[in-house]
Formats: C-alpha cells, structure tokens, sequence
C-alpha cells in the first residue's frame, strides 16, 4: 500500500457506490480519472475528488510517480443512518432511511 484516502459520512448509500467503484478498482490512476469523468453518476465527481486526494498522499509520501500508481482497492462501507417520518394515510407513519457510506481508496505502485 503506498496511500489511501477515506471519504466519512458520504449520503448515499454503499448499493449505489458499488458499481462505480467497481468500474475503476485495479485501473490506472489516470484511466480511472478518464473514466469518473465521463460517467453520469451523481457520485463520480466526488469519487474522483477522493482519488484526487490518495494521489496526493502518495506524492506526500514521496511517490511523486503518478504513472505506475494503480487503485488496488475501492470499496464504500456502511456508515450510519438517518431514520425520518413520512406521514401515510390514515393518520399513520412511515419511516424513511437516509444511508450514509464510508468510501475508501487505496493506491500501489505496480511492479514493472
């Protein structure tokens, strides 16, 4: 593991992060850039932000070589959730869940 970069409390829920970091887990840093930038996900523009930031950490690091870094892991965990009240007919309630997610990136170098 050369960085990693973890997005707390994301409001959307991990169902509907999973296949967006799919697409991009084990492709080049800059593909993956290429690929979040095309998408028409809600997410995609804060997944890339997030991958924006593990670049960062590596060059912190002193991984200043962006080309041979690779996502070796992205995955988002369940964070927690918000319980709201819709009212339904009769006079009765329903709840409401608001999901919450923990994103998480993890870069390495590949071996040439």
């Amino acid at each position: 593991m050369v960085s990693q970069a973890v997005k707390k409390y994301y409001r959307s829920s991990p169902k509907k992060l999973g296949p967006v970091l799919g697409l991009i887990r084990g492709s080049a840093v800059e593909n993956a850039f290429t690929l979040l930038s095309s998408l028409n996900k809600r997410s995609a523009p804060d997944i890339a932000k997030l991958l924006k930031s593990a670049v960062a950490n590596a060059a912190e690091k002193g991984h200043g070589d962006t080309d041979s870094l690779y996502i070796k892991e992205a995955y988002a965990s369940k964070g927690p959730t918000l319980k709201r009240i819709r009212a339904r007919a009769r006079g009765r309630a329903a709840s409401r869940k608001k999901r919450m997610s923990h994103i998480t990136i993890v870069l390495d170098e590949r071996g040439l």
